[in-house]
């Protein structure tokens, strides 16, 4: 007869990590006597679609950083993408070696230095491939009240075993982090005989600048449930100013942030200016400084304005989405689509503009999951106004200008008091040549709401 599991969260506790703050819950269980953790952040509490890792623990990748395997970059990334939301969990099973033990897992590295992969390795030692359990797990996201989960994974055995024990897992989100010459074997044999879904082949676009690793450079996090991901990236100078003069470009980029900014251009599925700043510009949108794939340019112009003479009609491969008001000429819509632009209807706000959350949901029906802002100044307002921003990327140029700023007031006065305004969780910042560039993911003051 079967032995029913039971757990019981015995405490938590406030845990402060460069991700952000977490709490750590120490639960108690029926099965054995180890020490299972959950990592939460933020009311999970019935809430649809929780962004959930199940993490076996991992001494060697964990703790001492070991290159050969890819569990602590795998932890240190789903604590950075839980961040993001602002919601999530990560349950931390004590299955060491995939449930072999540490002791063994040793002895089965040292097999795999004499030239065996990590399964054989395991099966010589009598084990199984994988011996790891979910039954805990499972019972530690009922008793959070976690109603749907967003399972961050390339294993698909794991899917499987959570929606045997009854999860309602609705979705996969991939969890890829970087291989090196310690870790290929292994992460190989995990796709060749363990059916992880991992992309293994050298990326056709440079990930690096200088020879080094950049965060910005990572894959953009899962979008939210209604929309894409936003970066919004810009350049200003010391004083704020993003131009001289409104309708008049600048270039205040060094060469090396111009290859940063070609470089997150690869990144995000689509790329997003307004009108004002195509016609001031005339750009292309387009990876050109680094090798990489387009994103699909889309352009916020609410009375299609957009010259039939733009680049972006005639230079460039993908040809532009424009987003456009229901009232914009008909005439002006049928010239630029047989230019080659796609027209989208949507509605406007009372100043007449394209409503920008209406956009941003089109967007994802469109299968757009990541989108890059560059702005000008109305773009870039409107965005943090929306409080639509995920990520900010701003490269500073060491000059004064006096024109016009990227940023105005992002909202009014309250009773007389300013709103806190914008704040970056664990913000970075790093020199390209001259430039200084400060990014990070965006906290919202809620005194802003």
């Amino acid at each position: 007869m079967e032995t029913k599991v039971n757990v019981q969260k015995l405490t938590c506790a406030r845990i402060p990590t460069p991700a952000g703050e977490f709490q750590l819950c120490y639960y108690g269980n029926s099965q054995d006597n180890k020490e299972h953790l959950a990592l939460v952040m933020g009311d999970v509490l019935q809430r649809p679609d929780v962004l959930v890792r199940i993490h076996s623990e991992c001494f060697t990748g964990d703790v001492l950083g070991s290159l050969r395997c890819d569990c602590g970059p795998q932890l240190y990334r789903a604590m950075e993408l839980i961040a993001v939301e602002g919601r999530g969990v990560i349950i931390y099973l004590r299955q060491e070696g995939r449930g072999i033990g540490l002791l063994d897992k040793l002895r089965a590295y040292n097999l795999q230095d004499e030239g065996y992969d990590t399964v054989d390795a395991n099966l010589m030692l009598g084990h199984q491939a994988d011996e790891r359990d979910y039954t805990i797990a499972a019972l530690m996201l009922r008793d959070l009240g976690v109603a749907s989960l967003r399972l961050m994974t390339n294993n698909p055995s794991k899917i499987e075993g959570l929606r045997a024990l009854g999860l309602n897992v609705s979705a996969r989100m991939p969890l890829q982090t970087g291989f090196n010459q310690e870790n290929a074997a292994y992460l190989q044999t995990k796709v060749a005989r363990m059916r992880h879904l991992l992309e293994l082949d050298p990326p056709a676009f440079e990930n690096h600048v200088n020879g080094e690793a950049r965060p910005w450079l990572a894959a953009c996090p899962p979008p939210p449930p209604q929309r894409p991901f936003v970066t919004l990236s810009y350049a200003q100078s010391l004083d704020g100013s993003i131009t001289a003069q409104r309708g008049r470009p600048l270039a205040l980029s060094s060469a090396a942030s111009l290859r940063m900014t070609h470089h997150l251009r690869a990144r995000h599925d689509a790329i997003l200016a307004g009108i004002g700043a195509v016609m001031a510009d005339n750009p292309r949108l387009n990876v050109r400084h680094v090798t990489g794939p387009d994103p699909q340019p889309v352009i916020l112009d609410s009375q299609l304005r957009l010259p039939l003479t733009a680049a972006l009609l005639s230079e460039t491969a993908r040809r532009p989405w424009i987003a456009a008001g229901p009232q914009a000429p008909a005439d002006r819509a049928a010239a630029l689509q047989d230019a080659g632009a796609t027209i989208l209807r949507l509605p406007v706000d009372a100043r007449g503009w394209v409503d920008l959350r209406a956009l941003l949901a089109r967007l994802r029906k469109l299968g757009i999951q990541s989108l890059m802002v560059e702005g000008g100044a109305a773009v870039i307002n409107s965005f943090l106004q929306a409080r639509l921003v995920d990520r900010l990327v701003l490269t500073i140029a060491p000059l004064l200008v006096g024109g016009l700023h990227g940023v105005s007031q992002l909202a009014p006065a309250v009773n007389g008091r300013a709103p806190n305004g914008i704040r970056l969780r664990q913000p970075r910042s790093e020199r390209l040549e001259e430039d200084l560039v400060v990014y990070g993911n965006v906290v919202w003051d809620e005194e802003t709401t």
